[in-house]
């Protein structure tokens, strides 16, 4: 059974841009909230904080994600990736969206004016500069060829959350900084500091809402998900064309890291074949699911009937992007 290293190189690079941009924009942003005093500056400042430390646990999860199979891990530690990306989720909900409404709460309660806005407006400038090379990468890199009324789509049968993550982040930062320019523009323009308050209390919930989103989509990844219907069907009619095989029962197939998947096939082998000839046609399968579908990095055959497969099927597989 042959493993395959996980290809990361595309993702790496995206989190690698993302990581750099929200540092420096987190830096310029908490010297902007000092200078002026804005709560909304402040929060943008917490927002790009917790997305730098999101970029240093998914390169970890990816970097952990990469150890080789080992006796208590004999499927590797591909779900690696799928763990700290939904710690991220988490991190994201609980201290930027947190940390935002309790700032902008704060505010309300004890407004004061902002202090030299054309400093704030300066630094949203180079911080819409920052996320927004960001985004364009990451968007470039998840839509590829497609449409772009196919992104959403595309975010949700994604099996690669470094990338959807990135995008999803920098999407939220490019409303939330959206929000803290109007929230300073009207404050001052209307001589109404509360209103920086309740842009702080927009970006959290904007926030809030990001991280749910990830939470639902790095959720079904972490406890196994299908690598969809086509995938499928592509291993089963190799399995069938497969000389020594009769017919290709049924296929249980999930993710194990965002480039492997485990496949479990239930085959019918032809009655005359002794039980070397059956290992030589498993290892032939092998090698040839390699060859077309090198990330099938694990199959399990079980020999069995059409009749016993039906009999002791499990639930058949789920489209995940198909509603039950």
């Amino acid at each position: 059974m042959a493993r395959v290293h996980i290809k990361t190189t595309s993702s790496s690079r995206v989190v690698y841009l993302a990581l750099a941009g929200n540092a420096l924009v987190a830096v310029s942003k908490f010297v902007a909230a000092a200078v002026t005093g804005s709560s909304a500056m402040l929060s943008e400042g917490f927002h790009s904080v917790v997305d730098t430390l999101n970029q240093v646990l998914l390169l970890y999860g990816m970097h952990r994600g990469r150890k080789k199979a080992d006796d208590e891990h004999p499927l590797g530690y591909g779900r690696e990736i799928y763990f700290w990306s939904f710690v991220v989720a988490l991190l994201l909900f609980t201290a930027g969206a947190g940390a935002s409404i309790y700032e902008g709460i704060v505010h309300i309660m004890h407004p004061h004016p902002i202090e030299n806005p054309l400093v704030t407006y300066i630094v949203l400038g180079l911080a819409t500069l920052f996320e927004g090379s960001s985004w364009v990468y990451a968007l470039k890199n998840v839509k590829g060829k497609r449409k772009y009324s196919e992104v959403f789509g595309l975010i949700v049968r994604s099996k690669d959350p470094p990338t959807f993550i990135v995008l999803l982040e920098d999407s939220a930062a490019l409303i939330g900084i959206l929000i803290a320019f109007l929230g300073v523009y009207f404050s001052v323009r209307l001589q109404l500091p509360v209103l920086d308050g309740l842009a702080s209390i927009f970006i959290g919930i904007t926030l809030g809402l990001t991280a749910l989103l990830l939470a639902r989509e790095t959720k079904g990844l972490l406890i196994g998900e299908s690598p969809g219907k086509s995938v499928r069907e592509s291993i089963l009619r190799i399995a069938g064309q497969t000389p020594g095989i009769v017919r290709a029962n049924n296929v249980v197939s999930v993710h194990v890291s965002p480039q492997e998947i485990m496949a479990a096939l239930s085959v019918e082998f032809e009655d005359a074949l002794r039980a070397p000839e059956i290992e030589a046609v498993v290892i032939n399968l092998e090698n040839r699911l390699r060859e077309v579908m090198p990330e099938v990095t694990s199959v399990f055959v079980k020999p069995e009937t059409p009749r016993g497969s039906e009999n002791n099927a499990a639930y058949p597989e789920r489209d995940p992007t198909q509603q039950p």
